[in-house]
């Protein structure tokens, strides 16, 4: 799906939606290293960004987010809008991602 089609607002600008298709939403559940615990520990104590995991929250949130167009496509979506994300705890180190929003099918708004 084409990113530029996918919105955290409710509309898609220069475009008019002629179908809702329902809510879609991609799911991912990752889990920290070890090793990433261990250098997270020194960062703690020295300060600053901790890199390993900024990257593992990038990397859930991208499958996430390709899971979702991927669902969206399927129903036959040119769209998303209202795009959301969540995440949420599952046990200690071990984190799901969510996105969710509403395929839809849009055209160009000729107006």
């Amino acid at each position: 799906m084409n990113p530029n089609m996918v919105t955290t607002s409710a509309t898609l600008c220069g475009y008019i939606i002629t179908e809702n298709l329902g809510v879609v939403h991609g799911l991912t559940v990752n889990t920290r290293e070890i090793m990433s615990d261990i250098g997270a520990g020194h960062k703690i104590l020295a300060g600053g960004q901790i890199e390993a995991y900024i990257e593992l929250c990038e990397l859930s949130r991208q499958e996430a987010y390709d899971s979702l167009c991927h669902k969206a496509q399927a129903r036959g979506a040119n769209a998303v809008v209202g795009l959301r994300y969540t995440s949420h705890e599952i046990i200690s180190g071990i984190t799901g991602i969510l996105a969710y929003g509403t395929a839809v099918r849009v055209s160009k708004d000729d107006y």
